[in-house]
């Protein structure tokens, strides 16, 4: 590819010169009449829902720290960002995927209805909170409440996960490699299978993530909640 055509599909913003609206009004109208394939983003700063809303396969590179809702809703869209990002950053994915460089704060990959989430670092609390579908992979540990309400889909955690972990899950599983502080109401440790293994061998995969798939812990619903019992003493 000669330059004039490297640059014909390439796109590149900076914000300290130009608006989130003025990319997002781009990513949402022009670029899907363009031929571009490849979109950077420079000096984010954390600055809040930078490529939310995406529906276009193309490239998105933000390069540095971003703050909330960064790939809000994403369809299509390959994301990363060379950075940390705020709450709920691939709020919502529909499809494609959105990488995390860095750490990430709460709520990452929350309502998550498809593609894949991969957060290299760190999660905060509450890290794939009412998951209906997507997959996501955390290189390091998750704070409290991850996988609260999860209704389907995948969290593979490679480090440890905090108090309360998949508090009232429906059919989402949970892997866990490193040590788990509490389990949440109707969560349950189970057998690793081998269906399991091929599972996470397949995630990490596709995360570009190495280690022992065999080496985690399987968490799924023990499904007590499923019916409203009258005659159960227990609190629900």
């Amino acid at each position: 590819m000669d330059n004039h055509e490297k640059t014909r599909r390439e796109k590149h913003f900076d914000l300290l010169t130009q608006s989130v609206r003025d990319v997002n009004q781009f990513l949402h109208h022009q670029l899907p009449a363009s031929e571009i394939e490849r979109i950077e983003i420079a000096n984010p700063n954390g600055l809040h829902s930078i490529a939310a809303g995406m529906d276009q396969d193309v490239v998105i590179d933000i390069l540095g720290h971003a703050g909330y809702f960064i790939a809000g809703m994403n369809k299509q869209a390959h994301v990363t960002v060379h950075g940390n990002v705020g709450w709920s950053v691939a709020e919502n994915i529909m499809s494609g995927t959105v990488r995390v460089k860095g750490h990430a704060s709460e709520s990452a990959g929350a309502s998550g209805q498809g593609g894949l989430v991969i957060i290299e670092g760190d999660a905060s609390s509450r890290c794939g909170i009412s998951m209906k579908g997507c997959d996501l992979v955390v290189g390091g540990s998750v704070g409290h409440f991850s996988a609260f309400m999860a209704q389907a889909g995948t969290l593979v955690v490679c480090g440890d996960a905090g108090p309360n972990l998949g508090d009232s899950l429906y059919e989402a599983t949970i892997y866990v490699r490193g040590k788990i502080d509490s389990l949440g109401a109707d969560a349950q440790e189970e057998e690793m299978q081998a269906a399991d293994i091929a599972k996470v061998e397949q995630l990490m995969a596709a995360a570009d993530m190495e280690g022992d798939a065999s080496g985690f812990k399987r968490i799924a619903s023990a499904r007590s909640l499923y019916h409203w019992n009258s005659e159960d003493p227990q609190e629900y």
